[in-house]
């Protein structure tokens, strides 16, 4: 059974400014080629210098007219956020595309970030949080759009309340989805609180399905010297166009998400295939985990706290 062609148009970009983290590598790669292809300047930043410069080479074959600017980011380290927040708010240029990227999954042993977090729940969702709280002014200057980039996961497992980091106990998949619940549930607590304070910021969920990314690949800097054998059949089934996706069709919600003048705040995107594994980006019913509006501003405040106590302050 072939791929059938799927794709979306993205509208003319030409003078907006977009951020996509995870830039460097599979759907965020994607995302920002599209992005630049349609007229936008993409910020991208990245970890890995010499991944960055290699991203922006496949991007510059492409579109060498492409409006490309690296940025250094490492996402377990709030210092690092800061950093670039600051860099950013230094230029005062509006954001008018935020797309909270990039990610890790399930290291096989607990680590922790830079300030002491369990790696997930650091990388994934806090440091996204306090990249929004830094570039709060300019994503009210450009009305911005705000696509978090959540993951099926995230319809299982639950938010660990009593050891939200992976303390007492360590389960790599259950830490991991806690990661993109609380991520979820903060995007949409943005949407509200925009929506209520006049902000102009519309915030909305993307996730990808599952397709052949770096996440599931040999990642040695997190403790996995090779490919996990689920990661292996991925790709096999996907690059034939079975059952899962690719990293430029994993890319269409949240391209979507963050460009279709139909898309809307508030909602999750994903592909429309059989079990939302692959196929068109469309609006899905949200996952029961995220539904609790209170359990959402109860994340928020949390996080909000638990950034504040790492010393970030900014102006969420």
């Amino acid at each position: 059974m072939g791929r059938k062609q799927q794709d979306i148009t993205v509208p003319d970009l030409t003078g907006k400014l977009a951020v996509v983290t995870g830039a460097s590598d599979g759907v965020g790669l994607s995302l920002a080629t599209r992005l630049a292809a349609a007229g936008a300047e993409v910020v991208m930043p990245v970890r890995n210098e010499r991944k960055g410069e290699a991203a922006i080479a496949a991007i510059r074959r492409e579109h060498p007219r492409a409006a490309l600017s690296p940025r250094r980011l490492d996402l377990s380290s709030l210092e690092s956020v800061a950093a670039l927040g600051a860099e950013l708010a230094a230029e005062n240029r509006p954001i008018h595309l935020l797309i909270n990227n990039a990610g890790v999954m399930t290291p096989p042993d607990r680590q922790t970030t830079a300030d002491g977090f369990e790696l997930q729940f650091g990388i994934n969702h806090l440091g996204h949080f306090a990249l929004i709280a830094h570039l709060m002014p300019l994503l009210r200057a450009g009305r911005a759009r705000v696509v978090s980039q959540i993951s099926i996961a995230a319809d299982a497992n639950a938010v660990n309340w009593d050891d939200l980091n992976w303390e007492r106990s360590y389960d790599g998949m259950r830490a991991y989805s806690q990661s993109k619940i609380a991520m979820g549930l903060c995007g949409l607590e943005l949407d509200r609180r925009s929506r209520a304070g006049g902000w102009g910021i519309t915030s909305s969920l993307a996730h990808p399905g599952v397709a052949a990314t770096n996440l599931l690949q040999a990642r040695p800097e997190v403790g996995r010297p090779r490919a996990t054998a689920g990661g292996r059949l991925i790709r096999a089934l996907g690059s034939r166009g079975i059952l899962f996706g690719t990293p430029a069709t994993a890319a269409l919600p949240a391209l979507y998400a963050a460009t279709s003048p139909d898309a809307r705040g508030g909602v999750l995107y994903g592909p429309s295939g059989f079990q939302h594994l692959s196929g068109p980006p469309a609006e899905q019913a949200l996952y029961s985990r995220l539904r609790g509006e209170e359990d959402a501003r109860r994340i928020w405040e949390v996080s909000d706290e638990f950034r504040r106590r790492a010393g970030s302050t900014s102006y969420i």
